[in-house]
This record gives structure tokens, C-alpha cells and sequence, in this order.
């Protein structure tokens, strides 16, 4: 099974090119694969901050991360995520 740090090393990898193609100033991982609570089942949680708005490029990139991953992949902007649980995500986002 897909580990925290398999995940972590690949997005470091593939951060050149994410930003170049969708404007990734930031990415990250939060949620089960970040605290190391995940299953079989979960998804991966990844956050993103934008250069700029991309659009429905959003969408390809979450496509081509689940690609990559091989499993569903929850694509989150800081701007999207609610006050109640931004301060919580925020604080346990491992960047790469």
C-alpha cells in the first residue's frame, strides 16, 4: 500500500511540473495519509495554492494526480476550505 512518504516524495518530484502546467505555487498533504491513520480505502487529501485561477484546469489536475496515485484523490484550495476547519488542515499540511 501507497505510503505518507511514497505520496510526499512524489509530489516533491512532480512539483516542477505541476507548476509549470497548473500553476502550483504550494502543495501539500493533510488528512489519514498525513497523520498516518489512513486504510485501504481512504483517499489521499492534497492542498493546493494557485498561482492564478486555472479553471477547469482544477479538475484535469485532480484526474491526473488520482492517475498517478492510482486511487481517489481530494483536491483542496486554501481559499475553499471553511473557517470551522481551515486553522486544523492548515496545521498539519506536510508541504513538499
Amino acid at each position: 500500500m501507497i505510503t505518507k512518504n511514497d505520496i510526499l516524495s512524489k509530489l516533491k518530484e512532480l512539483k516542477p511540473e505541476l507548476s509549470r502546467e497548473y500553476s502550483v505555487k504550494e502543495i501539500g498533504l493533510f488528512g489519514s495519509f498525513s497523520d498516518e491513520s489512513y486504510s485501504e480505502d481512504s483517499d489521499i487529501d492534497i492542498l493546493v495554492e494557485l498561482e492564478k485561477p486555472i479553471g477547469w484546469k482544477y479538475f484535469s489536475l485532480e484526474i491526473y494526480l488520482e492517475k498517478i496515485f492510482g486511487r481517489k484523490v481530494d483536491l483542496v484550495t486554501k481559499n475553499a476550505l471553511k473557517d470551522q476547519i481551515k486553522e486544523n488542515i492548515l496545521s498539519q499540511v506536510n508541504y513538499v
